[in-house]
């Protein structure tokens, strides 16, 4: 370790860019003069605070927190403008908000930004069940908050506590900027929002009559507060913050205690504005990123045809296409991005149009059947730039890597490689007949498009204070210094850097 480093180090609150699992970054440090906006954020005094210690959800409901919710006016605002913030508490309490930003800090996760309130809260009326299902509340504005100046991009939440019964739950949103960066870090916050079940079944997969619908003609909005994550874990801080803490914290955290120049965006950035991409140098799709509009998929196409490398460290990513309705803030499925059969469906799948462009044209593979699983990491080129520096050899594995969705059928991209594939499996041992192939492929110049072909890729980056890690199907194993490896080498790559 050269001096540089050694002071940078030292520098930092906690004295060390340990992470969990006791791995140290290998990131070049800058001269203290010269570090990013993110290092120097990440200088910042971090706490634990963020975390939510009182949780409860209603029985009946099985996804809500009727005691305190709320949702924000916008998915991701820039500085100077003004999020408007929606609570209902009943029965009615005051309570307080406090603001955090999300990040590495020291290994802390978060800093404390500001306090709102004390507020006095009361019961705001459930929306009624609008046309395709739709549950769009109409809540009075609870609070402001203009975005003060010297905030940085990246993902916030409001931790909502009820007094005086000490209950908690969150809202999340996303501060974004407008400056060159090496990275853009989108959020899969259309993915958040589709499996939101709030108040109680109303996620876009139920019609009313099946719990895991996979057809047209139902509509979610981003007027309500985030239910209870629904599927594979039990997360507490998914209460009011959708997906994030599930896929996508961990990689951010990690990205941050490596110092990487990162901004942020949502889902939704992508879809109205291509040049919040071509900014930057990469971009990131990560965790579970299945929702994209087809002028998502379009935008991020130019990107890369404009010299943008892409990450897709995401499983089921571009998978459901959706439409979206600015005056409702919904969003509907409308179209599969694969060709019919692809995924050896939902029966409900066939009754959508399955038309180019498909996912593995643009992403290098797609998802495929048979849907859910899991699989080990085998190393099928070892002699790839992308396993410099992991020790790898040809079959060696990362247990429990791969899943609970994946990309399979690989596209006939000119150079594209495949870098790992296996059979998929229900459970170790039971095989499913499934393939997942990860891949990478160059672009026009001298960028490249990397797909990890699952969705538990972060899992193998860190583990924040209060990540839970999932087990179903084949268990991801945690914290992989060849998972970190790997992603230092794809993304000094996607950065010019190697």
């Amino acid at each position: 370790m050269n001096d540089d480093r050694r002071d940078f180090l030292k520098g930092l609150a906690a004295g060390s860019l340990a992470i969990s699992g006791g791995l140290i970054s290998k990131h070049s440090a800058r001269a203290v003069n010269s570090l990013s906006p993110i290092e120097h954020e990440n200088r910042q005094e971090g706490t634990r605070d963020w975390l939510l210690n009182q949780t409860q959800v209603e029985p009946s409901s099985r996804y809500r927190c009727p005691t305190i919710e709320g949702y924000c006016s916008h998915a991701s605002l820039g500085t100077g403008e003004t999020l408007k913030i929606y609570v209902s508490t009943n029965p009615p309490s005051s309570f307080m908000i406090d603001v955090y930003r999300l990040g590495y800090y020291a290994g802390a996760g978060g800093r404390w930004l500001q306090q709102l309130g004390p507020f006095n809260g009361k019961v705001q009326a459930d929306p009624v069940i609008g046309e395709k299902r739709l549950r769009n509340c109409q809540w009075d504005v609870t609070a402001s908050l203009t975005i003060p100046h010297d905030w940085l991009s990246g993902v916030y939440v409001g931790k909502l506590t009820a007094r005086p019964s000490g209950w908690q739950s969150y809202i999340i949103f996303i501060v974004r900027d407008d400056r060159p960066a090496d990275l853009v870090f989108q959020c899969s916050d259309h993915t958040w929002q589709a499996y939101n079940r709030w108040p109680s079944q109303f996620s876009l997969y139920d019609d009313g009559e099946e719990q895991w619908y996979w057809g047209p003609q139902v509509q979610v909005s981003f007027n309500r507060p985030y239910g209870k994550y629904c599927q594979i874990l039990d997360q507490p801080l998914s209460l009011g913050s959708g997906e994030f803490f599930l896929w996508e914290f961990p990689f951010a955290y990690w990205l941050e205690s490596e110092g990487w120049d990162v901004t942020y965006i949502s889902n939704q950035d992508t879809h109205a504005n291509r040049r919040t991409l071509t900014r930057a140098k990469g971009l990131l799709s990560v965790g579970h990123d299945e929702y994209w509009s087809q002028a998502m998929y379009h935008n991020v196409q130019r990107a890369i045809a404009e010299g943008v490398s892409v990450g897709f460290f995401s499983g089921n990513a571009v998978c459901g296409r959706i439409d979206y309705d600015p005056q409702v803030r919904g969003l509907e499925r409308v179209g599969v991005f694969g060709p019919p059969g692809g995924t050896r469906e939902f029966a409900k799948m066939a009754t959508l149009p399955h038309s180019r462009p498909y996912a593995n044209e643009l992403v290098g593979a797609h998802s495929t059947g048979p849907v859910t699983g899991g699989a080990d990491w085998i190393c099928t080129a070892p002699d790839h730039w992308v396993y410099r520096g992991t020790g790898m050899q040809q079959g060696d594995t990362i247990p429990g890597l791969i899943g609970w969705e994946w990309h399979g059928d690989p596209a006939a991209i000119p150079g594209l490689e495949i870098i790992a594939t296996g059979p998929t499996q229900d459970a170790p041992g039971q095989l499913n007949g499934g393939i997942y192939t990860a891949t990478i492929y160059p672009g026009p110049q001298d960028n490249v498009v990397f797909n990890a072909a699952t969705c538990w890729w972060s899992v193998g980056l860190s583990e924040p204070p209060g990540y839970v890690r999932p087990k179903v199907y084949t268990t991801p194993m945690g914290v992989d210094p060849r998972v970190q490896q790997i992603t230092r080498n794809v993304l000094h790559r996607m950065a010019g850097r190697g």
